[in-house]
């Protein structure tokens, strides 16, 4: 059972977070394992299971990256720990963007580093342009592998921005 399946939601790169919100109270009342003290061992040990399933799908579902990355692997498209090779202009954007955050950084320089993060976000802005679309409009049966690859593309490149990010916090 996958995670769209548990919350009995069809499958979204954006699912409906008050759908969730409210399918996730409902199915965390029916298995809490508190529920299933007097049953025996294999039914409390189903609920905890379950229990535990419901807890990490919604924590995915709730955080974009993370529906995506689960979406993509869900479709075999993207594997855990897998090295994709991002394109050779936006690597020399994100080298530029690194060798100043690292000049003001080194400078100490507060405006520097604010314009970075904005250069940064712009960035993040930009690149999801071309995918905003694909993501909205989602749908399990008729979108297609194909379509998908910019969705991949740009999950990476987010992925790696966002490390830049966390550097400078």
């Amino acid at each position: 059972m996958n995670y769209f399946q548990l919350f009995e939601i069809p499958v979204s790169l954006q699912p409906d977070k008050q759908l969730l919100k409210q399918k996730f109270y409902v199915l965390s009342r029916k298995y809490h394992p508190d529920f299933f003290t007097q049953e025996n061992q294999m039914e409390q040990a189903e609920a905890l299971e379950i229990s535990s399933m419901l807890n990490q799908a919604y924590k995915t579902l709730q955080n974009q990256d993370e529906t995506i990355k689960y979406v993509l692997m869900q479709k075999g498209l993207l594997e855990e720990e897998e090295k994709y090779q991002l394109p050779p202009d936006f690597l020399m954007e994100v080298m530029e963007l690194n060798e100043q955050l690292q000049e003001a950084q080194m400078e100490s320089n507060a405006e520097d580093l604010e314009k970075m993060k904005q250069a940064i976000a712009n960035l993040q802005e930009e690149i999801y342009v071309p995918v905003k679309d694909i993501i909205a409009s989602y749908n399990d049966e008729t979108t297609t592998i194909e379509e998908l690859q910019p969705v991949k593309e740009y999950y990476f490149k987010k992925k790696y921005l966002d490390r830049i990010l966390a550097t400078m916090r």
